[in-house]
C-alpha cells in the first residue's frame, strides 16, 4: 500500500470528498447509486462528473473497483477503500527506518503519557 493515499485523501477536492463519504456509508456503489445520493444531499451534479470523479479516487488508489455484467454490457462497482491501518503501518515503518528503535521508544513513551480523552482525540485526528 502506498503511504500517499491517505495524504491523497486529505486532499480531495469538496465534491471528492462528499463522494468518498458516499462510499464509507455503503458497501458497494455504482456511479448512479452515488450520483442519486449526492442529489438527495443537494449537490446537483452531472452523471459524467460523478463517473470522473469515481475514475479518479480509483486511480489515486482511494477506491476499489471491479466490473460486473449490466443490460448486456458491464459496469463499474465501487467500494471504499480502508487504508488506515496500511497507512499506519507504512508511517511506523519509516519511523523505525528513520530514527531506529530509540523513536519506537520514544513514541511508546509518549503514547503512555497520554489520557483516555487524548488518546480518543488522536483516533479521531488518524480517522480524520
Amino acid at each position: 500500500m502506498r503511504c500517499t493515499s491517505l495524504r491523497s485523501e486529505r486532499m480531495l477536492g469538496p465534491l471528492e470528498r462528499e463522494v468518498v463519504s458516499v462510499l464509507k456509508d455503503r458497501r458497494e456503489v455504482t456511479a448512479r447509486d452515488v450520483l442519486l445520493s449526492l442529489r438527495d444531499r443537494g449537490k446537483d451534479v452531472a452523471y459524467t462528473t460523478v463517473s470522473t470523479i469515481l475514475t479518479r479516487l480509483h486511480a489515486k488508489g482511494l477506491i476499489e473497483r471491479r466490473s460486473e455484467a449490466f443490460k448486456g454490457g458491464e459496469r463499474y462497482v465501487y467500494a471504499y477503500k480502508d487504508i488506515e491501518g496500511d497507512y499506519i503501518d507504512s508511517l511506523l515503518g519509516s519511523l523505525v527506518s528513520a530514527f531506529g528503535e530509540r523513536g519506537v521508544v520514544h513514541l511508546a513513551e509518549r503514547l503512555d503519557g497520554l489520557s483516555p480523552a487524548d488518546i480518543r482525540k488522536l483516533r479521531e485526528r488518524l480517522k480524520s
